[in-house]
């Protein structure tokens, strides 16, 4: 099981946004430099992101920022506007589609096998689903903290 990079780096995508909006126009390029891809993927992000209600962007170099509270964005809400698309109904796991019928295996697997997954994928989301933005902006700024002390 692999989730994809795109919500990982939709997470820091909204940490930069979060961490420099108010003194800084965070463009694509800005984000790119901070996750180090191209900005092409930072704006592949952003659309995914806009489309969820998450953040606005104004075209050209107007740049983005957030239009939700970072309180009410929780790392489940990304994962869905970002990473749950590809699936048809935003199941993690994707089960090959035609297991042998004449197999006692193949005939049985969806019985045995589905209800762990979607347990599985239950736990996963209520996990997404109890961290918020503001926390990891309040993580990341005691991390800094941390960091900036041991430098001195």
């Amino acid at each position: 099981m692999k989730i994809t990079s795109r919500f990982t780096v939709a997470v820091q995508t909204l940490l930069v946004i979060d961490r420099f909006s108010q003194t800084t126009k965070v463009t694509s390029d800005f984000i790119a430099s901070s996750v180090q891809v191209n900005p092409v993927v930072i704006r592949r992000t952003l659309q995914s992101l806009k489309a969820a209600g998450i953040v606005e962007v104004k075209a050209g170099c107007g740049g983005a920022s957030l239009c939700r509270d970072p309180r009410s964005v929780t790392l489940y809400d990304v994962y869905r506007a970002v990473d749950a698309v590809e699936g048809a109904e935003g199941e993690l796991f994707h089960f090959h589609e035609h297991p042998n019928p004449a197999c006692p295996v193949g005939r049985n697997i969806h019985g045995v096998l589905d209800p762990h997954l979607a347990a599985a994928q239950r736990a996963m989301e209520g996990e997404l689903k109890k961290v918020t933005l503001y926390d990891l902006a309040g993580e990341l700024r005691e991390a800094e903290s941390e960091t900036a002390s041991k430098a001195q």
